[in-house]
């Protein structure tokens, strides 16, 4: 009854911003067009709102999970119209925060321990509520000043039950509205499943933290807060509490003079460190995500929170992404192709020359414009909708890439408007390639393999032998597979030739009943027995049989 009242909903909030004006009535089939018309939705006049308005306002007004589905789905740029996504991008998480009560209820529950006895203090008031999860501040009996992160209650069910609803309406979308099938829209939900659901599991999302704490040990680059493991579970998350500038906070970091050019460049390198040397990047960097450690303004540190989506390559992908990146940057068309054939993000039927011509359309309007202002995420969004129309099938390691190469590069923008990502991007991929490849880096790969082949080469002898049996009975099957095709290729030789001797005496014996009829055909009645018998004999020899 929930999900009747649920859906009710949303098909009502759906007619109140008339959003069935994304359909093309035209293009449904005579039912669905004729249920269109004759909807209640027609009562309603359109809200004067350009439609990208319209649908943020329907998915703030739906809830949490309709929320942060809009804010994914503003990230597919290369399915979505620019005023739609545009829109969507504005969607925040600005979500009611749940009752302190309940709050304080769930971590004691998954901690096992009232709240006066995990910390010195605890603030029931919420310092910041989202779709998921809500933090508090508290502070440790150590001393430490903390932060407590917790699941909202009971949203697993809500979240499924919306997801469900979601993939009816997707399979809706792909089936009435045009471009409904390109546009994908149940690859998207399920994509958006496979993101939200893992969300909800905060200890995920502190051994992601623990990960990129780790790989950035040290560094200027990037601080990670540090996660206290004693206080975590599946929905509580307790981490240190950072102080820092909001990265949109211009005013404040301009106040303390901050050099925003090299804040700036180092995001871009954050970016491409996270992607090729350790193949684990945050997935996640909008603003709201991340805060700058402006104490010494002129060596400014960027500081990263909330870790739940994390995104990661193969080593084939990272290779591939690599020279397909410094193949668009030498606009070396052709080799872009022949890359997407080779690393199977399209279908090795495919042309390279017709690739090719597609990709220098879409590449060479972009380099006639000045440096500084090619957006680099902008073309990774053509360049995919290119490769669409050569049935490349985007992953999901990939379109996170781009939804954080744009979150990067928007934000390398806002914090310095000259900034120029080639520049930036370029030398490092050089350098990575160069790397990758050089004695020292392919040694350390061989020594990294080393224990796994010693481990293995006292097996090798048994393997081969192993290996060689294996051959000779394949062999030995071959052998006796082409025999027996050789006796079923005589059967039928024989069959064959013996079908068509009884086809030759077949007619011979008619032949021959009809040569000793006595007259016409008209005296049958009156033929002698031999020429009864002759043309039984015909038909006998004529009759189909199995063998």
């Amino acid at each position: 009854m929930s999900r009747v009242i649920r859906l009710a909903t949303i098909f009502r909030t759906i007619g109140r911003y008339r959003l069935d004006e994304f359909i093309d009535a035209e293009a449904l089939g005579p039912f669905p067009r004729a249920a269109l018309a004759l909807s209640p939705w027609r009562l309603h006049r359109a809200p004067a709102l350009p439609r990208g308005v319209r649908l943020r306002r329907a998915l703030e007004e739906l809830g949490p999970v309709f929320i942060k589905f809009g804010q994914m789905l503003s990230t597919r740029r290369d399915l979505l119209p620019t005023d739609i996504a545009d829109e969507l991008a504005k969607l925040q998480d600005n979500v009611p925060p749940f009752p302190e009560q309940q709050s304080i209820a769930i971590i004691e529950k998954g901690l096992g321990k009232p709240v006066a006895e995990l910390f010195a203090s605890f603030d029931p008031k919420p310092m910041a509520s989202a779709s998921v999860a809500q933090v508090h501040a508290a502070t440790l009996h150590s001393g430490e000043q903390v932060v407590v992160k917790v699941i909202r209650p009971d949203i697993e069910p809500v979240i499924r039950q919306d997801l469900a609803l979601m993939f009816t309406l997707a399979k809706l979308v792909a089936r009435y509205v045009p471009d409904g099938r390109r546009l994908r829209p149940v690859e998207v939900v399920a994509d958006y499943e496979f993101i939200i659901l893992d969300e909800l599991d905060l200890g995920r999302e502190a051994a992601n933290a623990c990960q990129l704490r780790r790989n950035f040990e040290n560094s200027k680059l990037v601080y990670v807060p540090l996660v206290y493991w004693d206080y975590t579970c599946r929905n509580v998350f307790v981490m240190e509490r950072i102080s820092g500038i909001p990265v949109t906070d211009m005013a404040a970091l301009e106040a303390r003079g901050t050099d925003l050019k090299l804040l700036a460049e180092r995001g871009v390198e954050i970016f491409f460190t996270q992607v090729f040397r350790d193949s684990f990047f945050h997935a996640d960097m909008h603003p709201g995500n991340i805060f700058v450690d402006a104490t010494d303004p002129a060596d400014p540190t960027y500081i990263a929170v909330d870790c739940a989506i994390i995104g990661s390559l193969s080593d084939s992908d990272q290779y591939y992404l690599a020279r397909n990146l410094l193949s668009i940057f030498r606009r070396d068309y052709r080799e872009v192709a022949q890359l997407h054939v080779e690393c199977g993000w399209v279908p090795p039927q495919t042309r390279v020359q017709d690739f090719e011509s597609a990709m220098r359309a879409v590449c060479e309007p972009v380099f006639e414009r000045p440096i500084g202002e090619i957006s680099f995420g902008q073309l990774l969004i053509y360049l995919f909708r290119t490769a669409r129309r050569f049935d490349m099938h985007i992953q999901p390691s990939l379109v996170l890439l781009q939804k954080t190469m744009l979150n990067i590069e928007g934000l390398g923008r806002q914090l310095y408007p000259g900034l120029n990502l080639w520049d930036t991007a370029k030398p490092f991929l050089e350098d990575w390639v160069q790397e990758r490849y050089s004695p020292q880096s392919v040694l350390r790969r061989l020594q990294r393999q080393a224990p796994s082949w010693l481990e293995q080469l006292p097996l090798l002898p048994d393997a081969m032998l192993d290996n060689l049996q294996q051959s000779r009975d394949v062999e030995m099957r071959f052998a006796q597979q082409q025999q027996q095709v050789e006796e079923l290729q005589e059967r039928s030789a024989a069959k064959t030739r013996r079908h068509r001797r009884q086809m030759v005496a077949a007619i011979a014996c008619l032949g021959a009943a009809v040569t000793v009829l006595p007259g016409a055909w008209q005296q049958l009645a009156d033929a002698p027995l031999v020429s009864w018998l002759l043309a039984g004999l015909a038909i006998v020899l004529l009759w189909p049989s199995d063998s």
